[in-house]
């Protein structure tokens, strides 16, 4: 990469980090090219030639944080880190993504941009759920999850967990009770509501 090639990549790179420091904020339909410009020290004819349109440049910023947040989603499922780390991360998922992006963002998104919507539907199906159903797997083999329950259950009950600490955590507005709003759900899943001592 020459001198123009690297001054350029760090100028598409300072307009989508700050486009997604605006995301956090406001609405898509909040959310012009002048204000974006204003942001990165660029003008907005700069924002049309790389990136086309206001539309493009979202959708270009929301599949960077998708593909980057797989990356780690891939390596800490994957990695060597207990069943319970790795059931907490896959729990709190949703709730990482929705504090990126302003309440509303991933709601306009998912409905407006088809491309959107299949890029997230595509990583879910062909990396998300893989990669779960072989963490299950091999937790059955070891005894860590019980060879009773199907995977499908424990992925059923994963994604039932997925959207209520979501919404739960939004009500709780990141007080005090979130760390153990957490705890305790990470215990349900793996105790039931009974609890370790009650297993004996």
């Amino acid at each position: 990469m020459n001198g123009f090639e690297r001054r350029a990549q760090q100028i598409k790179n300072r307009i989508k980090e700050k486009t997604l420091q605006m995301l956090a904020a406001s609405s898509v339909k909040q959310i012009r090219i002048s204000d974006i410009a204003g942001k990165a020290g660029v003008s907005q004819v700069t924002i049309y030639n790389y990136f086309g349109s206001k539309e493009a440049l979202i959708r270009e910023v929301f599949q960077d944080y998708i593909e980057k947040i797989m990356v780690e989603f891939e390596a800490l499922v994957g990695g060597s880190g207990t069943l319970k780390e790795k059931i907490e991360y896959i729990i709190l998922q949703k709730k990482k993504t929705s504090h990126i992006f302003h309440p509303s963002v991933i709601a306009e998104l998912m409905q407006e941009d088809p491309e959107i919507r299949n890029f997230v539907q595509q990583n879910y199906e062909e990396r998300s759920v893989p990669m779960v159903v072989d963490l299950i797997t091999k937790s059955k083999a070891k005894g860590e999850i019980s060879e009773h329950i199907s995977v499908e259950t424990v992925m059923l009950y994963l994604n039932m967990l997925n959207e209520s600490s979501y919404r739960m955590m939004e009500s709780l507005q990141f007080n005090d009770n979130q760390d153990k709003l957490i705890e305790e759900m990470v215990q349900v899943f793996f105790y039931g509501i009974c609890g370790p001592d009650c297993q004996k």
